[in-house]
């Protein structure tokens, strides 16, 4: 009965197995790289994003010679939607964003959004009000420029390139998606702002 014993086929079933299960560190570390991969990607976009709202209200607050020129920032007396609304020359709200242009409540309102845009951002917290906030606040700019327009009211060409897509539309979505994936969690301080006892109760907060 001896002579009729194979061995081998013990052999040859548990090493394939325990050479299938191992896994090295490398391959472990590699495999760890490609899931962050994607939360690193969102984190730096958030930051990119945030900051481009953040430097628009200190520009516009300290007229640092950008968009806004030295001495005409909103310390300085300068009104941060004089310029913009009223120069608005096109689509259906076109009096309406006149007769805003100026007013003491839309700049506030208009500042404070981009300060608080731009910090919810960069911080990681607040998204979902952040995304909701930008969201309204590029459409009516989308609105204000009126791509749709091939011709300003004065009957000149309005140089729309596009229209219906425009930068405003996708600054909102990704407002949006960064709220949707949790942007705050990498390179920020979204876990922590989710674990405040206001925010856990409140989940638009998140």
């Amino acid at each position: 009965m001896a002579v009729h014993e194979h061995p081998h086929w013990s052999r040859g079933f548990h090493l394939p197995s325990l050479r299938r299960s191992r896994v090295t560190p490398a391959a472990e570390s590699t495999v760890s790289a490609r899931s962050d991969a994607p939360a690193y990607v969102f984190a730096s976009l958030r930051l990119l994003t945030g900051f481009v709202f953040l430097w628009a209200f200190l520009d516009k607050t300290f007229g640092l010679g950008y968009a806004t020129p030295s001495g005409k920032g909103w310390i300085d007396g300068g009104s941060p939607t004089k310029g913009f609304l009223g120069g608005v020359a096109a689509g259906p709200m076109e009096s309406t964003f006149h007769s805003w242009a100026g007013d003491t409540w839309a700049d506030w309102l208009f500042m404070l959004g981009l300060c608080g845009i731009g910090i919810a951002l960069i911080a990681g917290v607040a998204l979902r009000f952040a995304a909701v906030a930008g969201t309204v606040m590029m459409a009516l700019m989308w609105v204000a420029e009126w791509p749709p327009a091939q011709h300003l009211s004065d009957g000149s060409p309005s140089m729309s390139t596009n229209p219906f897509a425009d930068y405003h539309l996708v600054y909102a979505l990704v407002l949006i998606a960064l709220a949707v994936v949790s942007a705050g969690d990498t390179l920020g301080l979204g876990r922590l702002w989710s674990r405040l006892p206001l925010v856990s109760r409140t989940r638009w907060l998140r």
